[in-house]
This record gives C-alpha cells, structure tokens and sequence, in this order.
C-alpha cells in the first residue's frame, strides 16, 4: 500500500490514461479525485473504481473550476498530496491550414490547464507544510516532433518546462514535480488521432500505425495505460527531493534518452 490514504487529484481522469492512474492508485491504498470536463463520464469511472473514488467536474482551463474543485477536495480531506495533471486532447492539422482558434484551444487546455491545477495545489501543499508529488503527463512530444501535431509538440513541450520550474521552487517545501512521456497508447485520443493522419497523410489506418506510430518503437507495440500508471505510482510514491524535475519516456524504445 504505497498510497496509504494519500489524497491525490488526477484530472482528465474519466478515461484512458487518467482513469488508469486513479484506479491504480487506489489499489495502493490512496483516495482519489477523478477530475474530468465530463462529469457524467468521471462518476461511472469513479463507481466503478470503488468508493476511494470521487468524481469531480472540472475544465482545467477555467480558473474558478480549478480553485473551485481544489477547495471541494481540501473540504472533504483537509489536504492534497498529489497532483496528476493530465487533462489534454488533439488537433491534427498541417500548420498551413492551423487555425489560431484551434492553436489556442489547445494551448489552453494543455499548459493554462496545468498552470492553473499546479498553482492551486501547491497552495495547498505549501500550506500544509507536508510538501507532496506533482506529476505531469507529458508525451514523446515533450522531446520529439511529428508532422501535423504543432500545438500538440508545443504544448507538451511547455510541460516539461514547467515541470523543471514547478521542482525547483517546490523543493525549499518538499514539492516534487516530475514528467511522465507515454509513446502511443491505444486511448480513444489515439484511436481518434488513426483516420485522421490517414486522410491527411493518404495511407490507411494499418498504414498509419506500423509507419507512423509504431514505427521507431523496438517492437512494433502499443504502451499500456497500466505502463503509464505504474510509471505514475513510482513518481507519486518516492518521497525524496533525490527524484525531482526529472522525465520517464515510456515509449517501447521510440525515443531514447
């Protein structure tokens, strides 16, 4: 029982790789906020993890949602220990035929998004003088590119730049902050992402997973959201600043460090 009645919030947690993370964490013993836009979604996913699980609507880029949602876990536990900020979705479009609106959407969810969640726990951590793990979920992206992904890049980029921000100013508290940098896994964001590159790229969708995404990797597989989520219970378990400011590819090999 790593987690033993940690308070942890995970956001985009209805689904994929969120969920993952906050049915995982509660086997190891944690309470968990399942934050998510979609709060019909984050209370099926919360019934279905068990009652260590409370489902929270929250969009991560509105500011009075974040704080809003912040104060309602401060007021049933009295403290967060955890942050999981995962909140994202994608856009795929050449840059040439980008539209701002949709730049800007994006760049609001992903880094306005984890600016807000970070700023409202660490108040809480600060406070509570017992310091505590933020954890982003970054992508390969954080260290590589792919056509037809700008924002995406970009934004995921950001986070490991916050990231490295977030662990040097929490350290004097005991904050930590790491990134975790999945490679494809198969979620409804990835599935969606397949007949998009295949119309924008004229290859099908077989094509589009063994050339595109799975093409580096060193053997032609999927990450799990299980891999992500163990990889989230190591940052969120090891209580030492020895941890800290660091990045976890976990990609199968598609980028190597």
């Amino acid at each position: 029982m790593k987690l033993q009645d940690k308070v942890i919030l995970v956001t985009g947690a209805a689904s994929g790789i969120g969920k993952s993370i906050a049915e995982r964490f509660v086997q190891e013993g944690a309470m968990v906020a399942l934050a998510d836009l979609d709060f019909h979604k984050a209370k099926l996913a919360a019934q279905e993890i068990g009652k260590k699980a409370i489902p929270l609507a929250m969009d991560v880029s509105q500011e009075s949602q974040v704080d809003r949602g912040v104060e309602e876990i401060l007021g049933k536990y009295g403290r967060i220990d955890v942050l999981v900020s995962n909140a994202g979705i994608q856009h795929i479009a050449p840059l040439d035929k980008l539209a701002l609106s949709d730049w800007r959407k994006m760049m609001s969810i992903h880094l306005d998004g984890a600016f807000l969640t970070t700023r409202a726990c660490l108040r809480s951590m600060y406070a509570g003088g017992k310091g505590g793990s933020i954890i982003y979920i970054g992508s390969v992206h954080s260290k590589d590119a792919s056509v037809l992904k700008a924002p995406y890049v970009t934004a995921k980029h950001g986070l490991e730049g916050l990231c490295k921000v977030v662990a040097k100013e929490g350290a004097p508290q005991g904050v930590r902050a790491n990134l975790i940098c999945p490679g494809f896994v198969r979620t409804p964001l990835v599935d969606k992402q397949i007949p998009e590159q295949a119309e924008n790229l004229g290859l099908s969708e077989e094509q589009v997973i063994k050339q595109i995404m799975l093409k580096e990797t060193v053997d032609g597989e999927f990450t799990t959201v299980e891999d992500i989520a163990e990889a989230a219970l190591f940052f969120a378990s090891f209580e030492s600043n020895a941890l800290t400011g660091q990045s976890l590819v976990v990609s199968h090999g598609w980028f190597m460090q």
